[in-house]
């Protein structure tokens, strides 16, 4: 019998429908399965499982199967959105919470793979039966401009209410416009993925192989997609050629030369990925406070931000895309691990088989990592997303992942998470009200006398601030308790509403 404590109220034991039926809600997101995080359970203790999945190469009847929300995904999603809000508001206060300025691995710096590695998990639940291929990829593709549209609107430069010393609450000069962001590059992670696993539904196995390696045999077309994209970002980073290049800092109003004239080099200024970004988008349509303005050679107060120094070189002022074009192709290998762990969770039914096959990845990826790393033959690096970087995060995120498990699917301690599930559940809505800083925004455009004089201010100020006698501490207790802690509440609520925003 299914312990009542991995059941959530309205989500367990509801028998599919139809197939075609089951699955179009799959794809859509709906019977509130946010991008088909739904996976069959094992209905009876003989070992029957959902039609498509291996059991000692039999299908179980379809009326046999149950279908229930995976608490470990929606989990492990709400901690990411929790950890992108502590570093966007309180990494000012903690270096340590924020990116790194170029090499090395912060906290901050966790954040995007973990997204992309939930990305490829849900794709693989969503997509185990595809019946049509032609809705499917319709679907996929209205989903990821619905993501790309979302993404340019919140990380554009469209909204900056909350900028300093700017009456204007809206609008972007679209000379200036940012195309590439956090959205933009999950929908691309996603599009790529997902087309993959639908265009290659008809070779997928019913039964596995025996053999540890059988998982990787059975789908070996991900992997093949994962290392084009791993072959193109490499020999471009080290064959491209990076001649000098010119720009105009428009704060300043001041043209800077920068002196490159090389290839194969990993430096905040001659790299290709700054210069694909340059080339095809223009600098102008960059992120215009790049994390190496943090470095030592860029300001005296690294790690943090500060005045520039006076002989900093010239692409201190320059923009670079964190997010950018030839960086996000490296971000698919992201995907790909996570579309590995997707179909562990389907095919292996024990709990053991699957950390086995979890973990066992998870310590290898990061071993590869340290080892590429402390070699100085490819350091890690967020901002050109380097392959040691892709390895360190995805498997940090296979730990942590494995660790929910754990916690939440074999000991049962689902209530000290649920906060989490209820963040992860609506993601998206908390992602644009608190990570973006929509609701902030909002509270403080209603302020009395002068527009330092909110609800938002006096309660971080006083409260918080004031209180304790310290901005720094001030800082971090105010992002825990006013923000995430009210942000968790809220989604609670909603969960309880039966409120999603999804897309």
């Amino acid at each position: 019998m299914e312990d009542p404590k991995r059941v959530e109220e309205g989500f367990g034991q509801t028998p599919l429908g139809h197939e075609d039926d089951s699955n179009d809600k799959e794809l859509e997101g709906d019977n509130k399965c946010d991008n088909g995080e739904c996976f069959d359970n094992i209905a009876k203790e003989n070992g029957s499982v959902a039609t498509g999945e291996l059991t000692g190469g039999e299908e179980a009847p379809l009326e046999k199967t149950k279908s229930k929300r995976v608490a470990t995904l929606d989990a492990f999603r709400g901690l990411t959105i929790v950890m992108m809000i502590l570093v966007d508001h309180a990494g000012i206060a903690y270096p340590a919470l924020d990116h790194a300025a170029w090499e090395g691995c912060m906290l901050a710096d966790f954040v995007m793979p973990f997204f992309l590695f939930i990305v490829g998990v849900a794709i693989a639940l969503a997509l185990k039966k595809v019946p049509k291929i032609k809705d499917a990829v319709y679907k996929i593709t209205l989903r990821t401009l619905k993501l790309l549209f979302w993404g340019i609107v919140l990380q554009g430069g469209y909204s900056h209410a909350l900028a300093d010393n700017i009456d204007l609450a809206y609008g972007v000069d679209m000379k200036l416009i940012r195309w590439c962001g956090i959205l933009q590059r999950i929908a691309l992670v996603y599009f790529v993925v997902a087309l993959i696993e639908t265009l290659t539904t008809k070779r997928r196995p019913i039964v596995l192989s025996p053999g540890h390696l059988s998982i990787f045999t059975a789908y070996r077309w991900q992997w093949i997609g994962g290392f084009i994209a791993f072959s193109f970002y490499m020999i471009t980073s080290y064959s491209l050629y990076i001649p000098d290049w010119s720009f105009i800092n428009h704060k300043e109003g001041k043209a800077y030369t920068v002196k490159c004239g090389m290839r194969g080099h990993l430096g905040p200024a001659c790299n290709a990925v700054g210069y694909v970004d340059r080339e095809i988008l223009g600098i102008n349509h960059l992120y215009k406070s790049p994390a190496w303005q943090h470095l030592k050679a860029c300001t005296l107060s690294s790690p943090r931000s500060g005045p520039f120094r006076e002989d900093a070189p010239g692409w201190c002022h320059a923009n670079f895309e964190p997010e950018g074009l030839l960086s996000s192709i490296s971000a698919i290998l992201s995907g790909t691990i996570g579309i590995h762990y997707g179909h562990v969770l389907m095919h292996f039914k024990g709990h053991s088989q699957r950390l086995k096959q979890w973990l066992s990845m998870a310590i290898g990826l990061l071993v590869l990592a340290f080892l590429l790393h402390f070699s100085h033959a490819i350091p890690i690096n967020k901002q050109l997303y380097t392959i040691s970087y892709v390895c360190l995060t995805a498997g940090a995120a296979g730990v942590v992942f494995s660790g929910f498990y754990i916690l939440i699917d074999v000991w049962g301690l689902r209530t000290p998470f649920l906060f989490l599930e209820w963040i992860g559940m609506n993601s998206m809505l908390i992602f644009v009200l608190g990570a973006q800083g929509i609701l902030a925004a909002f509270i403080n455009g209603w302020y009395y006398n002068n527009p330092d004089k909110t609800l938002v201010t006096w309660i971080k100020t006083h409260v918080f601030i004031d209180a304790w006698h310290s901005w720094n501490l001030g800082t971090l207790l105010y992002v825990i308790f006013a923000e995430i802690t009210f942000y968790g509440v809220l989604a609670g609520i909603l969960h309880k509403l039966g409120m999603y925003w999804k897309l």
